[in-house]
């Protein structure tokens, strides 16, 4: 199985999508960040699953809509580790990193 390392930016992403969740008074807060964590998990079983992007990341789409987000990644199957390097809502524009 694959190991996930998440990168500390990541939990500053994290924490951007709840200031902004409870912000504008969403339901289910703690679960949308779980509905994240979970899906998140699905690379340690298909680490190829997210779509090619420049530079040799990956995007893994999770969810739709207002509660649609991608996760940006690396693959390195040399060492069996998926590095998260990055989280952002589906409506942003581009990632902070």
């Amino acid at each position: 199985m694959v190991r996930i390392e998440l990168a500390p930016g990541d939990l500053d992403d994290i924490d951007r999508f709840i200031d902004h969740l409870e912000e504008h008074e969403a339901a289910d807060v703690a679960n949308r960040v779980e509905e994240i964590l979970e899906a998140i998990q699905i690379l340690s079983r298909s680490p190829m699953i997210g779509r090619p992007v420049a530079g040799g990341k990956r995007e893994l789409i999770i969810g739709k809509g207002n509660r649609g987000y991608v996760a940006m990644y690396r693959y390195l199957a040399e060492i069996e580790t998926v590095f998260i390097l990055a989280l952002r809502a589906q409506r942003e524009s581009g990632f902070k990193h």
